[in-house]
């Protein structure tokens, strides 16, 4: 597996690898024991799959607050899209900068963010498919989201008139909203 280090400390792209031959492929597409070989030693508790259906669509910029953040790990197998990911932690060097990497079924790669991040992604063709494991259960009360055109962030999304859902739509911007996140989360 190639592990590469991005931008904004703990973000990183996982590239598994593939053995293909006339008849496909095969890849482990998560392994535990790798990662540990790699420093990462995360008990994952959900696996989460979306699916999309236009392209032009956003879904994000979204978190769970504390006690319940999420580590995530993503990976798109249909399709493709921009993936997003905003520093969140009040107490970071890096608080509200952003990255985006493109994943898709053709790349392969997979994106880690620890806790501490807001995530969201533009689908990029129609019909694509979201896979992310995520270190805590899902709990509404602490289920969160940021505007997706939040000015003070000021993601580059590269498009005018996305779809967005009622929830991204009414979600606060940043300086509005309750998020609790901090490195600290990250160390434990």
């Amino acid at each position: 597996m190639k592990i590469t280090e991005l931008e904004l400390n703990g973000i990183k792209i996982l590239e598994p690898k593939y053995f293909e031959d006339y008849r496909g492929y095969y890849t482990e597409s998560y392994s535990s024991r790798t990662l540990r070989e790699y420093g990462i030693d995360t008990v994952f508790v959900q696996d989460n799959h979306s699916y999309t259906i236009k392209r032009g669509t956003i879904r994000g910029i979204h978190f769970q607050n504390n006690p319940k953040p999420q580590i995530k790990l993503v990976r798109c197998i249909r399709g493709r899209v921009l993936d997003v990911v905003v520093d969140l932690r009040k107490d970071s060097s890096t608080f509200k900068q952003w990255i985006s990497v493109e994943l898709s079924e053709k790349n392969r790669k997979q994106i880690w963010i620890p806790s501490g991040f807001g995530h969201g992604f533009l689908t990029l063709e129609d019909n694509c498919e979201i896979q992310y494991k995520v270190s805590e259960w899902y709990y509404p009360e602490f289920d969160r989201a940021i505007k997706w055109n939040d000015d003070e962030i000021g993601v580059n999304w590269g498009i005018e008139n996305p779809i967005v859902s009622q929830k991204d739509i009414d979600a606060p911007t940043l300086k509005d909203s309750d998020v609790n996140l901090s490195i600290k989360e990250n160390l434990e």
